[in-house]
């Protein structure tokens, strides 16, 4: 149905993720779903046993904001209406992309006290990660009894997957490769949504004569900045020769490597002075409110216009691909896996067939802002948004993320952050390629 995704899958250890978590603030945003107190026993009613009957299933993300609260809470809404029987703890730790979320993971599966389902994403941050430590249980009983095998696509299956085993459960797929724009300031200009990088540019210094900055950035944290010279690969290299990249059939020293961080470099230029002070939704947010007139983002910022800002989608804002990738996809799948240490299993797969649900997806990706992951969803509970790129998957072809752990190892990806962070500081494009092929060189990334 879909061109499969070129994934790297090199062997990291969990110590290797430790060590490059080490740096992120680790201070846990918890909040609780907790059961109604049980009715006290009679007086000749044997008391039970401590805990005894009591059900708990912890799931861990870094969902604490915009419309990716929403839809967690909008999960376990669902799940406690169907299991009302079991406390659910919502260990939900704030950091976009999981900034600080993968260190408190880490620390806590390496100290043996393990939540009892996790999400991760799906490709080589699961695959080189979590599956290759071996401290995931496989899935391919609950892929069997659920009959999922025929309702997620084989690319996606193929992405939660290693020597024939399935890891974790997709709720979502998310795309990387998108402009968000403000229709009015488009509108008020007579400017239309550029699709090429030239197209870009020309917006981009109307818009500067008119004293609006052109482009907004969030990058307090560094993933931001990638993301966006990632999509310029993307318009550079192609889908096909991009994920050449991710197998070392292309090396990172190769000539348009570099003309893709002299793009990125200029579109650098056009950005707000304030950029390294705000995060991704301080970013959407100049967009919404006209202060900028595009944002370069992930459909979660659909999600955050949506969900928390209240706004129409193709009335209030409008979307494109990012430049020269129209006909392209940027897949991002939030998946959620099963550690093997965890108490309950059984549980735990509760609270994953719920997930996996038709019922489960419909009700979480329309307040995430992403498209569900299952083939079988209900088209007509998703906004034009949703509904256009729930087409534009089934007919693109598929590109692996880096910047959210999909296409390379983590420590690649941790590499190529600090590689970014001080090239948009710096510019300097010569010193930038040679980061990123020594990255390329020193986690295993040869053809």
């Amino acid at each position: 149905m879909k061109r499969k995704l070129s994934l790297t899958l090199s062997a990291v250890t969990l110590a290797g993720t430790l060590l490059t978590a080490c740096g992120a603030d680790t201070d846990a945003n918890t909040t609780e779903v907790k059961e109604s107190p049980a009715p006290s026993a009679g007086a000749n009613t044997p008391a039970p046993k401590a805990n005894a009957e009591k059900k708990q299933v912890e799931i861990f993300s870094w969902w604490t904001g915009a419309g990716e609260e929403a839809g967690l809470q909008g999960l376990i809404k669902l799940f406690k209406e169907k299991h009302p029987d079991i406390e659910v703890i919502n260990a939900a730790v704030a950091g976009g992309a999981g900034t600080n979320a993968k260190a408190v993971l880490a620390s806590r599966m390496q100290g043996g006290d393990p939540p009892s389902s996790f999400q991760v994403h799906g490709g080589a941050e699961l695959n080189t990660g979590w599956v290759a430590a071996d401290k995931v249980n496989p899935l391919n009983d609950l892929y069997d009894s659920e009959g999922w095998k025929a309702k997620f696509p084989k690319d996606l299956i193929d992405m939660v997957s290693k020597d024939g085993n399935i890891y974790s459960v997709p709720v979502n797929i998310h795309r990387g490769n998108v402009i968000f724009y403000n229709k009015k300031i488009f509108d008020d200009n007579g400017l239309k949504a550029p699709t090429t990088f030239d197209e870009f540019f020309k917006v981009a210094d109307a818009l500067k004569a008119k004293g609006v900055t052109p482009l907004a950035l969030g990058d307090k944290e560094p993933w931001t900045a990638t993301m966006l010279f990632e999509n310029v690969l993307l318009g550079e290299f192609g889908p096909d020769d991009y994920k050449k990249l991710w197998t070392g059939e292309i090396p990172f020293d190769d000539a348009r490597v570099k003309k893709s961080l002299e793009t990125f470099k200029k579109m650098l230029t056009y950005i707000n002075k304030d950029h390294a002070a705000r995060n991704w939704q301080d970013a959407a947010q100049l967009v919404a409110k006209g202060e900028a007139a595009m944002n370069n983002m992930g459909d979660w910022a659909k999600g955050y216009f949506t969900t928390d800002l209240k706004l129409k989608a193709n009335e209030d804002f409008g979307w494109v691909a990012s430049p020269n990738s129209d006909g392209s996809f940027m897949v991002i799948t939030d998946t959620f896996a099963l550690p093997k240490a965890s108490k309950d299993q059984a549980t735990a797969k509760e609270f994953l067939k719920v997930l996996g649900s038709v019922e489960g997806q419909d009700v979480f990706n329309p307040l995430k802002g992403s498209i569900p992951a299952r083939i079988d969803a209900d088209a007509s509970k998703y906004d034009i948004y949703g509904k256009t790129t729930i087409e534009d998957f089934k007919k693109s072809k598929l590109t692996p993320s880096m910047a959210h752990g999909s296409a390379a190892p983590e420590g690649f990806t941790t590499q190529a952050n600090q590689a970014i962070n001080i090239f948009v500081t710096q510019g300097d494009v010569e010193q930038a390629a040679k980061a990123l092929k020594q990255a390329q060189d020193a986690n295993g990334m040869k053809k």
